[in-house]
């Protein structure tokens, strides 16, 4: 056993602050537990979100010295040794009480997307590289760590203009799949803002289930918007028509 200091954010709204615990650790201790024995023993009424403690309800969110990531996951004896180790809620969201944040803005974001749209007299066969392109994209466990690193929500608040990496993931999970017939390039073109994202990978890199979401995702859906705004064939053909029609 050993000692780990702990500086843990307590507060609610606006109003908060770095509190110090100290916790006795054992071996294979993940932060979680860490946040358990502090609620346990010395506060409480510390406001954690958790579950399943298995990696895969995405309920307990944090940042660990300052990175996105599941408290769950988060294994002590990775975390520098002699150091204090700092712990807070996600700074993308709204902040309800200590580690609990307010991530209902997702959820809102969700049904602006259409969903899964197959024709009528749909066949529902599907080939095998098809089935794998769109799993990746399933195993999203929705924790919201991509929208927290992403820095169009994260530094410029700019809910109102994109939907951030986790609705990128979905949208190309419906508009990959072969037997969908959705259109929604022009949602991404235009309320989903995908012109915003730079291509930083950091979504990629905190993803606890390792999907490509860069370079899966976004940058084909990025392709797609392209293709058919800014690409001058497209765009040609788009303008004749209109001519066309406006002639008939």
């Amino acid at each position: 056993m050993s000692t780990r200091r702990f500086a843990v954010w307590r507060g609610a709204g606006d109003e908060g602050s770095l509190v110090e615990y100290e916790v006795e650790t054992e071996e294979g201790m993940v932060v979680l537990d860490a946040m358990r024995e502090i609620q346990r023993w010395q506060a409480e009424d510390l406001a954690i979100r958790w579950n399943c403690k298995a990696a895969k309800c995405g309920s307990c969110s944090a940042e660990v010295n300052g990175k996105p990531c599941l408290m769950c996951k988060t294994r002590l004896d990775e975390l520098p040794e002699g150091e204090t180790i700092r712990v807070e809620p996600m700074r993308a969201f709204p902040l309800i009480r200590d580690l609990v944040t307010d991530v209902s803005w997702n959820y809102e974001v969700n049904k602006k997307i259409p969903p899964f749209t197959p024709a009528p007299d749909t066949v529902w066969r599907m080939a095998q590289e098809d089935v794998d392109r769109v799993a990746e994209f399933r195993k999203c466990i929705e924790c919201f760590l991509c929208q927290d690193v992403c820095h169009v929500l994260r530094e410029h608040d700019a809910k109102n203009g994109y939907f951030g990496p986790r609705f990128m993931v979905r949208i190309a999970a419906l508009e990959m799949h072969p037997l969908d017939r959705a259109d929604r390039v022009e949602l991404l073109a235009g309320q989903a803002g995908i012109g915003l994202c730079n291509i930083t990978k950091c979504c990629s890199e905190v993803c606890p289930e390792g999907i490509h979401i860069t370079d899966n995702a976004i940058i084909p859906l990025k392709e797609r918007v392209v293709d058919r705004y800014y690409d001058p064939l497209p765009m040609l053909g788009r303008k004749l028509a209109g001519r066309r029609r406006k002639d008939g």
